[in-house]
């Protein structure tokens, strides 16, 4: 497609149709022309330095009727792009604490069955790891072979109470065999 006797140009603010009968307006962001693809940057104009905007990919043979608005600068000249580091660095550190956290829940040293009852135990229980021993509650210790007997340490209530749990994900599991693990 053409405008005004040139194609789509970086820059470039049309009103379009769409053939569908949408109606949008927005700035030619980039044109691929092998694919026939246009981006467009909505709002242009009215949004303010920094504030999101919409981006649409559409073919352009799908776009019925087009008027030039105008044109601004380069959409994409890195001078005009505003990055807001704070957010940046908070999501990053945000993601940062969230792997370590996932971390924390992988055993090392542990069989594939062991950390299944883990995982099973952590959904309706406290726990972490104490290098193979699974410590829940903060006082109640499960050992390897990880069976109802294994479990020691706490109230009396919590030590049952842990017992129950283990017992229940381990027949859920399927986990039946002590030599297993």
């Amino acid at each position: 497609m053409e405008v005004g006797g040139e194609e789509f140009a970086v820059g470039v603010v049309i009103s379009a149709k769409t053939t569908l009968g949408e109606e949008f307006e927005g700035q030619i962001v980039s044109f691929d022309r092998p694919s026939n693809l246009l981006v467009i940057q909505e709002g242009v104009g009215r949004a303010e330095r920094g504030e999101r905007r919409n981006v649409r990919v559409i073919k352009a043979n799908y776009i019925q009727d087009f008027t030039v608005v105008g044109k601004y600068d380069d959409p994409l000249d890195p001078a005009a792009c505003v990055l807001d580091l704070a957010a940046i660095h908070a999501r990053e550190e945000a993601a940062l604490r969230q792997a370590e956290i996932e971390a924390e829940r992988i055993g090392v040293g542990v069989t594939p069955e062991a950390q299944r009852l883990f995982d099973a135990l952590s959904k309706t229980l406290p726990v972490q790891w104490d290098k193979t021993d699974i410590v829940v509650m903060k006082e109640v210790r499960v050992c390897s072979p990880y069976l109802p007997e294994n479990v020691s340490g706490g109230t009396s209530a919590a030590n049952e109470r842990v017992k129950k749990v283990l017992d229940f994900e381990r027949k859920r599991l399927h986990v039946r065999v002590p030599g297993q693990f």
